[in-house]
């Protein structure tokens, strides 16, 4: 990889208690093989420990999940990012195309031409072009100085690429719930997501049976014609079902619950004055959760994610053809419980939801191109000298708990903690301890 520095600026400095945080900007090129062409601004915010501003510490890079969320914004110093501060100074990048790292939206996405056009420039913000934003952005702050890297998730997928491409980048690699499957194709990956899904969904159904006739209801109003959401989304069946993407946290039953719970009002409730009807706050809950406003690249980039050089041609939406039992109205009929689904991107969402609509043919030109570069490199990875620590969560929902492992295999010096204390959520959750556990793996102390 070429041994290039990012041009950096330094902005705003804001103290909050128990932590400093400094702005920082990188101009990198947009194609890395091109560094005379465009060039993009990233965001990141310096993290360190007041009064240890002008010490020499050790860089901790943290990359977050995806593909499209951006960095955590700290209220204060707590979780993982209290117990780094014990020894790292932190750096909270947004990936390019996120927060405010150059992002991607239905607002400057189509300033980028036709379709085809936009696709090209999304295929620049793979994890393979992030990691290499990493490494400019690393000499330019360090200089030949190794660093160490925490992926959650997406940012894990990101954490074995740099393994692959540039690992005399980091002295140690931290993951969690983030090692990707390899050699296992978009289509394989959905089939797995699928049969973890419907395992949740029926345990939910046994926690709270009482909202399978609730959703079978809702389903049945939806199949009757869409509902307009506050954002002027679409609420349909189909769309209705992705909240089954909420059950991947550790509370996400209850949330679920909860909110259907507050699903109809009118009716009786109302002395059958007003009908009933889906509530606004129930239909405000549903936008929050189901829109891609706030991750516009995750439906554009997942499927390019996978390790798979052809085109996935929509693989979520074909697995999902080869699950009939998936379909509601065939549920409905059947007379059981309606399924839900998860986090899979289908091309009907770029019609229902606003955020999507101007994406639509970009998705497409993306979900059908076909020359995808090599994410890892299998030899690398083998002979990898790198400390890594790797937390696979055993009932992870979404990713794989199978392929996670079989990659482990995979990986010289690559040491995993399996536990089903947590979710996929368990950084979040858990924080401070998960990333002590990992740090002691990866020096010997554990």
């Amino acid at each position: 990889m070429p041994q290039t520095a990012a041009e950096a600026t330094t902005g705003a400095v804001t103290r909050l208690p128990g932590l400093v945080l400094t702005d920082r900007h990188f101009r990198v090129p947009l194609d890395p093989s091109d560094p005379g062409g465009e060039h993009l601004t990233l965001y990141a915010r310096e993290a360190v420990a007041p009064g240890r501003e002008a010490e020499r510490l050790p860089w901790l890079l943290f990359l977050q999940g995806g593909p499209g969320g951006k960095a955590p914004r700290p209220l204060g110093r707590d979780g993982w990012l209290d117990r780094a501060l014990q020894e790292f100074r932190v750096l909270l990048l947004d990936q390019r195309g996120t927060g405010l790292s150059a992002p991607v939206d239905r607002h400057t996405l189509p300033l980028r031409g036709t379709a085809s056009q936009q696709a090209e420039y999304v295929a620049h913000f793979r994890a393979d072009t992030i990691v290499r934003d990493c490494e400019a952005i690393r000499r330019a702050l360090l200089g030949d100085e190794p660093w160490s890297v925490l992926g959650q998730s997406f940012g894990g997928f990101c954490a074995l690429s740099y393994l692959s491409h540039a690992p005399e980048g980091l002295s140690e690699a931290l993951l969690t719930g983030g090692l990707p499957a390899l050699g296992v194709d978009a289509a394989d990956s959905w089939r797995a997501a699928f049969r973890r899904c419907a395992n949740r969904v029926e345990a939910y159904y046994e926690r709270y049976p009482q909202d399978v006739e609730t959703v079978r209801t809702i389903v049945r109003e939806l199949l009757r014609g869409p509902v307009l959401l506050p954002d002027g989304g679409e609420l349909t069946a189909e769309r209705f079902q992705a909240l089954g993407n909420v059950l991947g946290a550790d509370t996400g039953a209850e949330v679920l619950h909860q909110l259907l719970q507050e699903a109809f009002t009118g009716g009786a409730d109302a002395g059958g004055k007003v009908p009933r009807q889906l509530s606004d706050a129930f239909l405000a809950q549903t936008a929050a959760i189901v829109s891609f406003a706030q991750m516009p690249l995750f439906p554009l980039m997942v499927e390019p994610s996978f390790d798979q050089a052809g085109p996935t041609g929509w693989a979520a939406q074909r697995v999902r053809d080869e699950f009939p039992e998936l379909d509601g109205a065939a549920a409905l009929e059947a007379g059981g419980p309606v399924p839900l689904t998860g986090e899979a991107p289908f091309p009907w969402a770029f019609r229902v939801d606003p955020a999507l609509r101007p994406l639509e043919g970009a998705a497409d030109a993306l979900h059908a191109r076909g020359d995808w570069p090599p994410l890892y490199d299998p030899e690398q990875l083998a002979a990898n000298e790198v400390p890594v620590a790797a937390a696979v969560y055993f009932h992870d929902f979404y990713v794989d708990t199978a392929h996670s492992l079989a990659t482990a295999d995979r990986v010289r010096n690559l040491r995993t903690w399996v536990t089903s204390e947590y979710e996929h959520n368990g950084l979040r959750a858990d924080g401070f301890r998960i990333l002590d556990r990992l740090l002691a793996m990866v020096r010997g102390r554990a």
